[in-house]
C-alpha cells in the first residue's frame, strides 16, 4: 500500500481554507437573505462547475435534459439559440446543433460522487454510517450552535473543536452502531484542530493533489451546518477579523473518516486507494457537462430574445411637467408589479427604483429591543446607528419590560419541561385566535411605533454628505414633486419559518419601513437642505418626503406620515393614499393569476393571515432580469414582476461612481438572488430546504426534515413550485445597463470578483442603446459584441 509524501503544514492550511471558501453561507432565519450557492465556484464556467460539484456531491447544474428538450419541441428554444450558445461557449466536443439536439433527446448520464470513507464502510459492514455520522453531528450542532431556541444551551467552549470533543467522549451512540472504541478514540485525538486534522490527513493517506475536492466535500457532506459556520467566518472577516469554526468542521469530518478506516482498513483499503486516485485527477469536462451548459445557455440566450423584445417597444415622451407625485421602491421585482400599477392610476405620478436599504447602511435598535438588527445588504458593514425610542422614558421602560415579559413566555412555551402542560392550560385561550385564522378575520398587523432617528453623533456634515451621496447614487437630484414616497418594503405573514426571507434582501432581511423612515427624516432637514444647495442639489421648500411600507403579501402600503407631520401637505398625503389604494387593487389581481388557488385580489390579501398557506406570495420566484437605466426606458411596458428596476442616469454621473456602485453592490447581490432561486430549481435536494410540511426550526437559525439530521439551507420547494410546475424558470440574470461600454469595461477591469462573475456566464451583461434596446452583450475578457437586430442601431453617445 502506497504511503504518500507527508503534505506540509502550510499546504494543508491552504487546502482547507479553499475548501472553506468553497461552502456558501447561510443567515439565520431571523434575518434570512438570499445567497448564491455557487458562491465559492464563481470563477469556473457552469460546465467546469458541474464536473467539481459531480464528483464531490453527484449535483446537477442544470434541469434535466427532457425540460429543454420540450422547450426544443414547442419552438421556445430555436435552432438560432442553440447556434449563438454553441458559437459563444467552449465545447470541443460538440460539433454542431444537430448534434446538441441528438443530445438533448436522451438522458445524461448521471455522475456518482466519489465514495467517503463513510461511504465505503457502509456497503462492507451494512451499517449506514454515512447516516449515523449526519444523525450524530446534527444532533451535536443543533446544540452548539443554538440562539436561544433551547431552554437548556449547550455549553460554549473554546472551540467547536473543543466541545464536539467534549460531548463525543460521552456519545455511545457510534459504539452501539459497531464503530469500537470510537469514545475512547475521540478522547485520544491531538487537543488542538490543526494537530487533528494534520494526524487523520497523514492516516488516510491523502496526497495534495488529492485534497482539493476531497476536503471539499466532507465540508459539503455537512450541508447547512457548514453553511453556519461559513457565515460566522463571513462575519468576522467583515469585520476585520477571523474563525475557525469552519475549519474546526473539517477536522471533526476528518476524524469520522480516520476511525472508519481503522476499522474497515482490510475491506475497503484498496477501494480507498482508488477513490484518492480519482480525488488526485484533474477535473474534467465531459460532452455530457459541455452538452447540459450549452442546452442552459440558449434558454437563457430565448429569454433575452423575448426581453429585447419588451424593451425595443416605444415609449412615451417624457412629461416635462412636474410631477403630481413621486415614490421611491427597492429594487426587488415585487416592485415593478406596484409601480407599474401606480403609474397606470395617474399619468403624472412618476415612480423611482434605489436598493430597498435606501443607502442608510444602518444598525438599528428597534422600540423596547436590545437586539441590534443590521438593516444593509450583508456585503457591507454598519456605518451609522440609529433607535427607535419614543419621548416618554415612562412608556418606553414599560414597553421594555413587556417586550422581555413576552420573550420569556415564548421561551416557556418551547421549553421540554412546560410544553405538554402549556398545551393542557392555554389551550382554550388559543381557541378564538385560531377560528379567526382559519377564517381571516385576523387583523392585518400595520407596522408603527415611535419614528427611527439617527444617532446623535452623526453631525451634520456627514449627514450631508450622506443625502447627497444617497440623491446622486438614485439619478435624483432635480425635478422633485410636492410629495415624495419612500417606500420600503416587506411582508407580514403568520406560521412561517422563514417569514424574513419575504422582506428586503438589501435591509439585511428585515423590512424596509426603518431605512424609509430615516432617509425621509434626514432629507426633510432644512439644514441638510440648505447645505445641499451649495452643492447642486436644491430641493424646493414645499416638498415633503413621507415613509412608507410596502406589504408583497397583501399589496397594502403604510404611510407613517406621522413622523413628518404637515398641515399644508394633508391633502396631498391623502390623495397618495387613495392613489396607492388603487395601485394594490391592481396588483392583487395581478398577482393572484399566479397563485395557486387564488380565486381573486381577495384570496391574495387573505393569504398573509392563513397559518396553513406555505405559499402566502411568490416573492421573487421569476426574476430575471436586472436594468439599471431611467424609468423612461421601461415605464408603459410589463416585465411581469421579473425584473430588478434600478434607476441611473449615466449622462449625469461624471465620474461613473453610481456605475460602480451599482455593478459591484445591487448586481452582485441581485446575482445571490437569482443564483440562489437558480441552485434550488436545478437541484432542490441539494440546494433547496426541502418541504416545509416536513420543516422542524433548529436552533433558531434553520430547519431539519423531521427530528434531526442536516441543517437544510435554500429555498423551500413551495417557494419555486406550485404543486404542479415550476414556479420560476432557471435563468442566469440577464443585466441590462445604459451606461458607456467603456465605462463598464473599467469597472470590471477593477474588481476581479464581479468580472469573474460576467466572464463565466454566472451573469450576462448588456448595453443599452439611447433607445434602451439591448444593442450590445459582453464576451467575456473585457470584449463585446453587437446584438442582432432587426434594424441598424445609433451607438449610445460617448459609447467608447
Amino acid at each position: 500500500m502506497n504511503t504518500p509524501s507527508p503534505i506540509s503544514p502550510a499546504t494543508l492550511t491552504e487546502a482547507s481554507a479553499a475548501a472553506a471558501r468553497a461552502i456558501p453561507p447561510v443567515w439565520p432565519l431571523a434575518a434570512t437573505v438570499a445567497v448564491n450557492p455557487f458562491l465559492g465556484q464563481t470563477e469556473e464556467t457552469l460546465a467546469q462547475v458541474g464536473a467539481r460539484l459531480g464528483r464531490v456531491g453527484g449535483v446537477p447544474v442544470t434541469m434535466p435534459r427532457d425540460w429543454y428538450s420540450a422547450r426544443i419541441t414547442d419552438g421556445a428554444i430555436t435552432d438560432v439559440d442553440l447556434r449563438a450558445a454553441l458559437e459563444a461557449q467552449n465545447a470541443p466536443d460538440i460539433a454542431d446543433i444537430a448534434q446538441i439536439r441528438q443530445m438533448a433527446s436522451s438522458a445524461a448520464t448521471a455522475q456518482d460522487p466519489l465514495p467517503t470513507v463513510a461511504d465505503l464502510a457502509s456497503k462492507v459492514s451494512g451499517t449506514d454510517w454515512t447516516g449515523l455520522i449526519a444523525d450524530r453531528f446534527g444532533h451535536w450542532a443543533a446544540g452548539y450552535f443554538d440562539q436561544g431556541q433551547a431552554l437548556w444551551a449547550a455549553p460554549q467552549r473554546r472551540s467547536a473543536y473543543d466541545a464536539w470533543r467534549q460531548t463525543s467522549t460521552h456519545d455511545l451512540t457510534p459504539e452501539i452502531a459497531g464503530l469500537s472504541g470510537f469514545a475512547q478514540f475521540v478522547s485520544d485525538t491531538p487537543d488542538t484542530a490543526e494537530a487533528a486534522m494534520a494526524r487523520a490527513v497523514q492516516r488516510l493517506r491523502l496526497t495534495a493533489a488529492a485534497l482539493e475536492t476531497y476536503l471539499h466535500q466532507l465540508l459539503f457532506s455537512l450541508g447547512g451546518w457548514a453553511q453556519v459556520a461559513r457565515y460566522r467566518l463571513w462575519q468576522a472577516e467583515l469585520a476585520g477579523g477571523s474563525d475557525a469554526t469552519l475549519t474546526d468542521l473539517l477536522t471533526i469530518r476528518l476524524l469520522w473518516e480516520e476511525a472508519l478506516l481503522i476499522q474497515h482498513e482490510d475491506a475497503i483499503g484498496a477501494a480507498w486507494e482508488r477513490t484518492i486516485a480519482d480525488h488526485a485527477a484533474p477535473l474534467t469536462v465531459d460532452a455530457d457537462a459541455q452538452a447540459d451548459a450549452l442546452l442552459q445557455e440558449a434558454w437563457e440566450r430565448a429569454a433575452q430574445r423575448d426581453l429585447a423584445q419588451t424593451l425595443a417597444a416605444p415609449t412615451p415622451l417624457a412629461d416635462t411637467a412636474r410631477p403630481a407625485m413621486q415614490a421611491a421602491f427597492c429594487i426587488d421585482v415585487r416592485s415593478e408589479v406596484f409601480r407599474r400599477a401606480l403609474e397606470a392610476v395617474d399619468p403624472r405620478i412618476r415612480t423611482l427604483g434605489f436598493a430597498g436599504f435606501f443607502g442608510l447602511t444602518a444598525s438599528h435598535r428597534d422600540f423596547a429591543s436590545d437586539v441590534e438588527e443590521l438593516r444593509l445588504p450583508v456585503l457591507l458593514n454598519a456605518g451609522v446607528t440609529s433607535t427607535a425610542r419614543g419621548d416618554d422614558a415612562k412608556a418606553d421602560q414599560a414597553a421594555r419590560l413587556k417586550a422581555r415579559a413576552l420573550r420569556a413566555w415564548g421561551r416557556f412555551k418551547l421549553a421540554a419541561v412546560s410544553s405538554f402542560a402549556f398545551v393542557e392550560a392555554t389551550g382554550p385561550i388559543y381557541a378564538g385566535k385560531l377560528v379567526r385564522d382559519t377564517l381571516n378575520l385576523a387583523p392585518t398587523h400595520r407596522p408603527g411605533g415611535p419614528a427611527p432617528r439617527l444617532d446623535p453623533a452623526l453631525d451634520l456634515d456627514a449627514q450631508v454628505d450622506a443625502a447627497e451621496t444617497i440623491l446622486r447614487a438614485m439619478s435624483f437630484t432635480t425635478d422633485f414633486a410636492r410629495i415624495v414616497v419612500l417606500a420600503g418594503h416587506g411582508a407580514n405573514v403568520v406560521n412561517n419559518p422563514f417569514a424574513s426571507s419575504l422582506h428586503c434582501g438589501a435591509c439585511g432581511g428585515y423590512a424596509g419601513d426603518v431605512n424609509a423612515r430615516l432617509l425621509a427624516g434626514l432629507l426633510n432637514s432644512g439644514e441638510v437642505r440648505t447645505r445641499l444647495v451649495a452643492r447642486g442639489i436644491e430641493i424646493p421648500q414645499d416638498t415633503l418626503f413621507v415613509p412608507a411600507l410596502h406589504d408583497t403579501t397583501t399589496d397594502e402600503v403604510t404611510f407613517f406620515e406621522q413622523d413628518c407631520p404637515s398641515y399644508p401637505h394633508a391633502s396631498d398625503v391623502e390623495r397618495a393614499k387613495a392613489w396607492f389604494a388603487a395601485a394594490g387593487d391592481s396588483c392583487r389581481g395581478e398577482r393572484a393569476l399566479r397563485l395557486p388557488g387564488a380565486a381573486g385580489a381577495r384570496d391574495v390579501a387573505a393569504r398573509s393571515r392563513d397559518w396553513a398557506e406555505t405559499r402566502p406570495e411568490w416573492a421573487l420566484a421569476g426574476c430575471k432580469a436586472f436594468i439599471a437605466a431611467p424609468r423612461q426606458i421601461t415605464v408603459g411596458k410589463s416585465l411581469e414582476g421579473r425584473a430588478f428596476l434600478h434607476d441611473y442616469t449615466w449622462k449625469s454621473d461624471t465620474d461613473f461612481g453610481v456605475l460602480e456602485l451599482i455593478m459591484t453592490a445591487p448586481v452582485v447581490v441581485a446575482s445571490w438572488i437569482s443564483l440562489q432561486y437558480y441552485g434550488s430549481t436545478v437541484a432542490p435536494g441539494v440546494f433547496g430546504s426541502g418541504n416545509k410540511l416536513l420543516h422542524n426550526v433548529t436552533g433558531g437559525i434553520g430547519v431539519v426534515e423531521g427530528n434531526g439530521g442536516m441543517l437544510r439551507a435554500g429555498l423551500p420547494w413551495q417557494s419555486v413550485h406550485d404543486g404542479a410546475d415550476f414556479a420560476h424558470d432557471p435563468l442566469r440574470l440577464s443585466v441590462c445597463i445604459q451606461a458607456p461600454r467603456a465605462a463598464m469595461g473599467d469597472v470590471l477591469r477593477r474588481h476581479d470578483g464581479v468580472r469573474a462573475l460576467f466572464n463565466n456566464r454566472w451573469l450576462h451583461l448588456f448595453a443599452l442603446d439611447d433607445a434602451g434596446r439591448m444593442a450590445w452583450r459582453y464576451a467575456g475578457d473585457l470584449e463585446w459584441t453587437r446584438c442582432a437586430q432587426d434594424e441598424p442601431l445609433p451607438e449610445l453617445a460617448a459609447a467608447g
